[in-house]
């Protein structure tokens, strides 16, 4: 069992004040204002995705310079929405890790400025805390204990979550993220970016029983993920046909090839419940915007019973509201503790910096 760490000091200010959040982990950049019972009284994302459109991916450079820009405006946004001024602050919170160095950078440190410069506490985040804390949001009253599937372009984690800030990790990837696996796909299909929303919108008039691809580590007997193998059975299947052909099979073959990542995500969600032995299954992270995995899990675990939580779409993409979710059970740093504090591009599921 891991935690996502005690508190390490508890200030007034910390409980009395809302609390502001900021994201910035890889081309989004959000902000929200929660209160201090975790009620999100604003959330501001601000997306990259015209800006890494003409890249076909996201950009590292492109993406922390756009961050640059965006930062405070989106943190005035969100502070506005909220009807909050910086005197109204208890606390800031940020996510430190894992995500794009510098994109996480700029977020760090405009975290730590306005702490600094008002003598709040803050709070770093781990990313994923934050997708596992989207269940809380979504469903405040979903029963514990529950395992959580966080899917995206860079993660593909089963997590049992015991309580706030109470996990420990089931299974994971052994190579490729879902996300990635999905905007691959939608890259040698040619259609736009950000890849799976597109594939996900033509697979919904397609067959998806045309072709038949890979599902990776069906028969293992474990919870982890391989995605590789139906990356690479598309690449052939398409590397022969004519742009003509590829044009009129593109439904059915992405309709064919969301059912076999689905199908991987879903079956290992539910085995690791019924293996788990708990009430509740949730899901989290881009890929949990997918409709077909949306209603795969509403489908196949009201069937077993379980008591299902399928955020809203707002807080599956990143955003702030969920950092500040997580948050809440977070560890509250003192001024001036946090400046010497750093981000971590590959922060692991069970750490979170400077606890």
């Amino acid at each position: 069992m891991v935690s996502g760490g005690a508190p390490r000091h508890r200030e007034s200010a910390a409980r009395d004040g809302v609390l502001l959040a900021i994201e910035t982990s890889c081309d989004d950049t959000a902000a929200a204002v929660l209160s201090p019972g975790g009620d999100v009284l604003s959330s501001v994302t601000h997306s990259q995705d015209v800006i890494h459109e003409r890249y076909g991916g996201v950009v590292p450079e492109v993406a922390g310079r756009a961050h640059v820009e965006r930062a405070t405006v989106v943190v005035r946004e969100a502070m506005a929405g909220a009807g909050v001024g910086f005197c109204h602050l208890g606390r800031v919170a940020v996510t430190v890790g894992p995500g794009l160095i510098g994109a996480l950078l700029v977020g760090l440190h405009t975290a730590k400025t306005i702490a600094w410069a008002h003598r709040l506490p803050l709070t770093p985040v781990n990313h994923l805390h934050g997708h596992l804390a989207a269940t809380r949001l979504a469903d405040p009253d979903a029963p514990f204990p529950l395992v959580t599937l966080v899917a995206s372009g860079g993660h593909t984690l089963l997590v049992r979550v015991d309580g706030p800030g109470r996990f420990s990790l089931l299974g994971q990837t052994l190579d490729d993220a879902a996300g990635e696996a999905f905007d691959k796909g939608a890259r040698l299909l040619g259609l736009g970016y950000p890849g799976g929303r597109d594939l996900d919108i033509l697979a919904e008039t397609g067959d998806p029983k045309a072709y038949e691809f890979p599902i990776g580590l069906k028969r293992s007997g474990n919870l982890d993920f391989s995605f590789s193998g139906v990356k690479t059975s598309l690449y052939y299947l398409l590397r022969s046909w004519t742009a003509e052909e590829r044009a009129e099979r593109a439904a059915d073959v992405a309709a064919s090839y969301r059912e076999a990542l689905v199908e991987a995500l879903v079956s290992k969600l539910l085995t690791a419940a019924t293996a788990e032995g708990v009430p509740t299954v949730a899901i989290g992270g881009g890929v949990a915007a997918n409709s077909l995995l949306r209603r795969r899990v509403m489908e196949e675990g009201g069937r077993r019973g379980l008591h299902v939580v399928v955020p809203p779409l707002r807080f599956c993409t990143d955003n702030a509201a969920m950092i500040g979710a997580a948050a809440l059970s977070g560890p509250v740093l003192p001024f001036p503790v946090y400046l010497d504090l750093e981000a971590s591009a590959s922060l692991p599921l069970e750490l979170t910096p400077g606890v």
